[in-house]
């Protein structure tokens, strides 16, 4: 079984693809190069270990490679460019990752596994925003990361980028859009973005360094308590309830949980949010899947238990932030507004190789405490509520959930 601290709800931000004709070849070849890999002993053992839940336990022990080898030799041969060892090796890899035909089940060369911990530790240099794909293979926009360029820019979650700084994202990997829309700080990058399916727009943004902040919070007029959780992260535990015992001392009437735009981050992190609210014991999410079905429950900190909450969400709402909602909700701790939420609700558990590599696997489903599916389904608030206008600086969201908890 995993520990909530390995389960990580990975943002959509970097999977490979393969676009070129060369390297469609790669992943055609790469069942092959993994037989070589994983004779001469250069992947790690754990990378094979699979539980007897596996729906894959039928797929026999070796593949034939025969016909691969047939494609390598041919490309080898003929093919008019140059080739190296690690490049095949690499399109093996995320060859594989791809063919389960699972975004969120990704392969990253050690370079892009760097850059991924990097991005989860809140650091890299962009314009703040997290990218997906719809089911138009389209490039969105999952949320831009409140307080930094691209939101400040007016960009929206379910965004679609057309074009970046002048060049077509059709057929564009995640991992490609990502390098593209990233650069030096005090650079400029220029997106085509399609709004509403016929709204055509363009945005030049200049880059910072992102560096997010986890938590942020503040006293509103009535004495409500507002936080607003940008990402679970490694120290939104501690922040948060640093910030739930200051609401405690003011004897806050209410409390404002913001969580939109919020694309996840470490389960253990929403579990300990989730648990300032609910007594020890409480369900705060159901998991299931081939390392098994395990039930997470509150840890017992439960400090604003019985305080009036409101949790905002919106469409860029994802994993983390809506197992939050829903847990609250489920368990009678908070009222929901705003929009319905992304609808991200597998977790991927990671696999690092010697050489710095590693390897994302989906391999359970989260369900809410009153037994729904969160993936592709998303949380509906209880009170829906349109986002505001950020040109207009107007926030009816925020002044409904206030609303609400004046009259309790």
């Amino acid at each position: 079984m995993i520990k909530p601290a390995m389960v990580r709800m990975f943002r959509l931000t970097r999977l490979n693809r393969f676009t070129s004709i060369a390297s469609k070849v790669f992943v055609i070849l790469a069942v092959f190069v993994l037989g070589l890999a994983f004779g001469n002993g250069w992947l790690r053992v754990s990378f094979w270990s699979v539980s007897a839940r596996s729906d894959n336990a039928a797929l026999p022990t070796q593949l034939d490679y025969s016909s691969v080898t047939q494609v390598y030799d041919a490309l080898k041969q003929n093919y008019d460019g140059r080739l190296s060892v690690t490049q095949l090796l690499n399109g093996l890899k995320a060859g594989l990752a791809e063919s389960t035909k699972d975004p969120y089940t990704q392969y990253f060369t050690a370079a892009q596994a760097q850059d991924f911990m990097n991005e989860l530790n809140n650091s890299y240099s962009g314009i703040g925003v997290d990218l997906g794909k719809d089911a138009n293979g389209n490039l969105i926009i999952i949320s831009p990361i409140s307080g930094f360029p691209a939101y400040k820019a007016g960009l929206q979650a379910q965004d679609i980028i057309a074009t970046i700084n002048g060049q077509s994202t059709s057929g564009m990997s995640l991992d490609e859009a990502s390098n593209a829309i990233r650069g030096p700080q005090n650079s400029q990058v220029t997106l085509g973005i399609v709004r509403h399916e016929s709204q055509t727009l363009s945005f030049t943004i200049t880059r910072e360094s992102i560096h997010l902040p986890s938590v942020e919070s503040k006293i509103m007029p009535g004495n409500i308590g507002y936080i607003k959780i940008s990402t679970f992260a490694d120290d939104t535990s501690q922040l948060i309830a640093q910030v739930a015992e200051q609401f405690r001392q003011a004897s806050a009437k209410g409390v404002v949980l913001d969580l939109r735009s919020n694309p996840g981050g470490l389960v253990d992190a929403a579990i300990n949010v989730s648990s300032l609210w609910l007594p020890s014991g409480k369900v705060v999410v159901h998991e299931k899947g081939t390392i098994g079905n395990v039930t997470y429950t509150a840890t017992g900190n439960d400090i604003l238990n019985g305080t009036p909450t409101v949790v905002l969400i919106n469409e860029g709402s994802a994993s983390a932030s809506e197992i939050t909602a829903a847990a609250l909700h489920d368990n009678g701790a908070a009222w929901i507004i705003g929009v319905k939420s992304f609808g991200k609700g597998v977790v991927q558990q990671p696999f690092s190789f010697s050489d710095g590599s590693e390897l994302k696997v989906t391999v359970a489903s989260w369900y809410r405490p009153n037994g729904q599916n969160i993936n592709k389904v998303g949380i509906t608030p209880d009170q829906v509520i349109p986002d505001g206008s950020i040109a207009a600086n107007s926030d009816p969201q925020l002044s409904a959930a206030s609303t609400y908890l004046m009259s309790r």
